[in-house]
């Protein structure tokens, strides 16, 4: 077990330099970030001096090498925009996101799951095949046509929910909650709806293949002869055989959410990390763009990491077949 999981955070570490060195690649084509800190009206020698003192005269492998070592210690810089400090303004950012993610995986576990048992065991009726075919729509709907689409019905129209922004938020310590008041909970509903759409689906269509499959076995039919009534068979035992895969795959996707929520946030002017790197690649600040980069890639690298050596204890197998 030691072997195996010192494997994994070796692998984990390597993905994480691998990405780290894609970014800072990508982020040294996309301009120069001396020309959007400084007006037109500055001397060459006042460009240059800035340049040296942001060490962007270094060679690339220097300048690379000094942002993992800075950031391996927690250090991701200072803004060259905002001249703040980066991770304190991705940390500041980071609680919207979160409940955003947050909100958005309980709307998709709270539709997707009764929708997909719905459409394996009523499989044959139109309202099933209405909602396979409502959910091929929705899925092929990029995010910023159904936020917008949002807005316009229940927001322009209907005059229901707020068009964008957080509302009125809480501080407890360090996080602040947009959750604890009403206009917090209005604000989220749109953004975390249009969030949600394509992680429901996937529920959906997870949960419908795994019921049919389960249905399917033995110990189902088994059930049925005894004269187990039928809602008994489906929630009782043959759902419940169905929600590891789904439990598994919806924290594999809180990563995507986190890291696609840019687009959503965007949309709604939503406070969170994705408009902050948005609006870093307007202005070509490269310490937040690497920093979002490297925490997205963190999540992801984790999240895989505690879903393997999960799976390695629940089926020491894996550890064999691995090895």
């Amino acid at each position: 077990m030691l072997a195996f999981i010192i494997k994994r955070l070796a692998n984990a570490v390597f993905v994480m330099l691998s990405v780290t060195f894609l970014a800072f690649v990508i982020f040294t084509a996309v301009g120069d970030p001396v020309d959007q800190m400084l007006n037109e009206q500055a001397t060459q020698a006042q460009r240059d001096d800035l340049r040296e003192r942001l060490g962007l005269d270094d060679p690339f492998l220097v300048q690379y090498g000094k942002f993992v070592v800075r950031a391996a210690q927690g250090d991701f810089g200072i803004s060259f925009r905002n001249q703040q400090d980066v991770l304190t303004m991705i940390g500041e950012r980071f609680p919207a996101t979160f409940e955003l993610v947050l909100v958005a995986t309980f709307i998709s576990l709270v539709v997707g799951v009764p929708m997909g048992v719905i459409t394996a065991i009523r499989r044959q009726t139109w309202y099933a095949e209405a909602m396979q075919f409502i959910s091929i729509i929705g899925v092929s709907l990029p995010s910023f046509v159904v936020g917008i689409g949002l807005i316009l019905v229940f927001s322009v129209w209907l005059g229901w929910f707020p068009a964008f922004g957080r509302g009125e938020t809480v501080d407890l310590g360090w996080w602040s909650t947009g959750l604890l008041t009403h206009s917090g909970r209005m604000s989220i509903v749109l953004p975390a709806l249009s969030l949600s759409l394509f992680q429901i689906t996937l529920v959906m269509r997870l949960v419908r293949a795994e019921m049919l499959e389960v249905l399917r076995s033995d110990f189902i039919k088994f059930a049925r002869a005894r004269g187990i009534p039928a809602r008994s068979i489906h929630f009782r035992h043959a759902l419940r055989n169905c929600l590891m895969p789904v439990v598994t795959m919806t924290a594999m996707q809180i990563g995507g959410l986190i890291a696609f929520a840019l687009v959503t946030e965007t949309v709604f002017q939503w406070p969170g990390m994705g408009l902050l790197f948005i609006q870093a690649v307007t202005f070509v600040d490269v310490p937040i763009m690497a920093a979002y980069l490297c925490i997205v890639a963190l999540i992801f690298v984790v999240l895989n990491a505690i879903v393997d050596m999960t799976y390695a204890v629940i089926d020491p197998r894996l550890k064999g077949a691995d090895a």
